[in-house]
């Protein structure tokens, strides 16, 4: 038998033939596939929808004579009314004076203990005694604002309170820690002692990914806990602290709306009126509510805070190539 000749003829192209591709599975095998993803995934999509988004509808009355009688889709627009009333009322600089002092008071004081702490807690090797200081810091997030205000108001009161009792027992005057001008130190430093150790976990977790083999090698080195600290532990968290800034300017003007509420009084309210409180008055506590300038107030501190949250994210991405988005 002869050889057949199986290469191609001279000037011919040979044909490649390619396997066909796995086409794309259908939404209905997806989603049987990773059913339970999705279940996890609907509680917060649900919560989304209705709370955060379903709302926004209602906005629109900033831009209404809102009229309870007509509704929403019933009352005239106002335009820009609203909005221009609340920037030239004789209130809006208070406000907004009083929530940035609180704002920036609370992020420089605040924002770098919970950092601390995880630093420190990371370092030490007895995992008793840190568990111990974890539960300790721990708990006090879990107790409401109004138990944390009553405390306050108990410990620090002018006539009872067991600190000024002690400070007059000690030779000294009594304080009133509610007043014009401890109003500000005693909200910041009360909620320090609420939310530091709670806030630290997000940093602890972020520790816990650090390889272990480089803080080996810095031993090997020579380098102190110290060094080792600075130069592996807060660059490998740096990501974290970025992204909690960026977060933290957005909420620039936000402020614990119910905290403030419960430590105001007739004496601290020139300190103490932020735009939270001062919306929340205009709408349920005056004598006529103003549901329209309120909702215009609220859109204001929302632009305001959106601004912001820009702004650190572009002054992030500048600075240190790392930003949210």
């Amino acid at each position: 038998m002869t050889a057949v000749d199986m290469r191609p003829a001279p000037g011919a192209t040979e044909k490649v033939i390619t396997p066909p591709l796995n086409p794309r599975p259908s939404l209905k095998r997806r989603l049987a596939k990773s059913w339970r993803l999705y279940v996890l995934l609907a509680p917060p999509a649900i919560y989304t929808l209705v709370f955060l988004w379903g709302p926004l509808w209602g906005l629109q009355i900033a831009f209404k004579d809102f009229s309870v009688a007509l509704g929403i889709t019933g009352s005239p627009w106002a335009g820009l009314k609203y909005l221009e009333q609340f920037v030239t009322s004789f209130q809006f600089w208070t406000v907004i004076k009083n929530s940035v002092i609180l704002n920036v008071y609370e992020l420089i004081a605040l924002f770098p203990l919970p950092i601390i702490l995880a630093l420190l807690l990371n370092a030490v090797r007895s995992s008793r005694f840190r568990k111990s200081v974890q539960l300790i810091t721990y708990a006090p997030h879990f107790i409401s604002t109004v138990v944390v205000v009553g405390i306050i108001i108990m410990l620090f009161s002018p006539d009872s309170g067991i600190v000024n009792q002690a400070i007059v027992a000690l030779g000294g005057e009594a304080v009133d820690f509610l007043g014009v001008d401890m109003f500000r130190h005693t909200y910041v430093w009360s909620g320090a002692w609420q939310t530091l150790g709670y806030s630290a976990i997000i940093y602890l977790a972020a520790l816990a990914g650090i390889d272990p083999e480089l803080h080996e090698a810095a031993k090997v080195d020579g380098a102190s806990i110290v060094r080792r600290i600075w130069h592996i532990d807060v660059p490998g968290i740096m990501p974290v602290m970025i992204t909690l800034l960026i977060l933290n300017m957005g909420s620039m003007l936000s402020v614990g709306f119910e905290k403030v509420l419960l430590m105001q009084n007739a004496l601290n309210l020139s300190v103490s009126e932020v735009i939270d409180t001062y919306s929340y008055r205009v709408a349920f506590a005056s004598s006529i509510p103003q549901y329209s300038y309120a909702s215009a107030i609220g859109l204001f501190k929302s632009v305001i805070a959106l601004g912001m949250l820009l702004l650190a994210n572009w002054l992030a991405r500048r600075v240190s190539n790392q930003s949210l988005f």
